[in-house]
């Protein structure tokens, strides 16, 4: 029952997500010009009308939300306090803390595989935001970033290494599992977006296996997403060093 479970909440969540950037990758590889002569989007307008385009945005974030929901909420009705994964409110201080450490640990370098990535040639350019300049870009971008990193941290860490360990799985293994499924579904930016992310998943979940503190990745990861949403959208076309 958890091997459906899990078969389950990733069909409908990131593991779809994880084969349909398969899809894309394979598609921008069969293209006739490079992968760093392409351009990918994530965060692009949803309509043409102002406020609907707004409403939308947040329906996305509602859903991300609701996709890390469900996760924990799976793992509560099996009997796991939240607690027992670290998403109580004992220690809000030190979690913000290790969450900045951790942004400024995994951003840097983080950005410096993207750049070299691309100049290789095995990266997409990516845009982290094409929304049009409205009063509400900032709050909206704020926002997807805070559901992505709900949605990531409580799926592929917090949910995923639980079931696995139920499933006897070691904890090596159980951390590189959740690894490549993290990158699967960032291959729609290329091999150093799955290269990147994997990377990022062994430093997550290497530091929640030792910790069992969630909210500091999520804290970094939300922190990680805003910088490139709205930093992104604030330097598009004033600097020349973004691909």
């Amino acid at each position: 029952m958890v091997w459906i479970e899990l078969i389950i909440v990733f069909a409908v969540t990131l593991g779809l997500s994880g084969l349909s950037s398969l899809l894309s990758l394979v598609d921008a590889l069969l293209q006739p010009v490079a992968l760093s002569d392409q351009t990918v989007a994530i965060n692009v307008p949803q309509a043409k009308a102002d406020l609907i385009d707004l409403f939308k945005q947040l329906l996305g974030a509602v859903r991300l939300i609701a996709w890390g929901a469900l996760g924990a909420y799976l793992l509560y009705r099996s009997g796991m306090r939240l607690a027992a994964v670290g998403l109580d409110r004992t220690r809000l201080g030190k979690d913000a803390a290790a969450g900045v450490g951790l942004a400024a640990l995994i951003g840097v370098p983080g950005l410096g595989l993207y750049l070299l990535a691309h100049a290789l040639g095995v990266n997409l350019a990516v845009a982290p935001s094409t929304l049009d300049d409205t009063w509400w870009r900032p709050v909206a971008l704020t926002i997807l970033a805070a559901g992505n990193a709900w949605a990531e941290e409580m799926l592929v860490v917090g949910y995923l290494i639980s079931r696995l360990r139920h499933l006897g799985f070691r904890e090596n293994t159980s951390l590189v599992t959740a690894a490549v499924v993290r990158g699967s579904y960032h291959l729609y930016q290329g091999f150093g977006g799955f290269i990147g992310n994997v990377v990022m998943g062994l430093v997550f979940g290497r530091v929640w296996q030792r910790t069992n503190r969630l909210w500091p990745l999520v804290i970094a990861h939300t922190l990680l997403d805003f910088v490139a949403f709205v930093g992104y959208s604030l330097l598009r076309g004033k600097v020349s060093w973004l691909p």
